[in-house]
């Protein structure tokens, strides 16, 4: 086994790219990744960033809240509703990029204000109202596009 401690992810994502019969080569093309970074990571010799397991997941059609436990990025239980959340804002086709961003943004200005978050000790700064006032304008052009 590896001295990083990914091997149970490289393991997974193996098993993962089996069920979709997908080469190594085409899984690594799909997420844009290359081939043998990819399989460093299968083999366990790499732990990869969130970024990178985003990709493979969406290559893959599987969670990537699984792959984030499984590497060691959350702690599953804790971390849960929050990564839920996340990925139901990222994924609603209504907003448009910029109107998640914020939403994301004010999100986790109140999980920091109420003591939940990595960083819930870190001043959360200004900016938090104008991100409130930006996502009521983008919430409210949505409701109301031809007001």
């Amino acid at each position: 086994m590896a001295s990083l401690s990914v091997g149970n992810l490289g393991e997974y994502l193996r098993e993962q790219r089996r069920n979709a019969q997908l080469s190594l080569r085409q899984l690594a093309d799909a997420a844009g990744v290359s081939n043998p970074y990819l399989s460093q990571i299968e083999r366990g010799l790499r732990k990869p960033s969130a970024e990178v397991l985003q990709q493979v997941a969406k290559a893959l059609r599987i969670s990537a809240e699984t792959l984030y436990v499984r590497a060691g990025i959350l702690d599953a239980e804790r971390d849960r509703d929050d990564v839920e959340t996340r990925a139901v804002i990222l994924a609603d086709p209504s907003l448009n990029e910029r109107q998640k961003q914020v939403l994301l943004q004010v999100y986790e200005s109140f999980r920091k204000e109420n003591g939940f978050g990595a960083d819930a000790e870190s001043d959360t700064g200004s900016g938090a109202d104008v991100d409130v006032d930006a996502a009521v304008d983008g919430a409210e052009s949505v409701k109301n596009p031809h007001s």
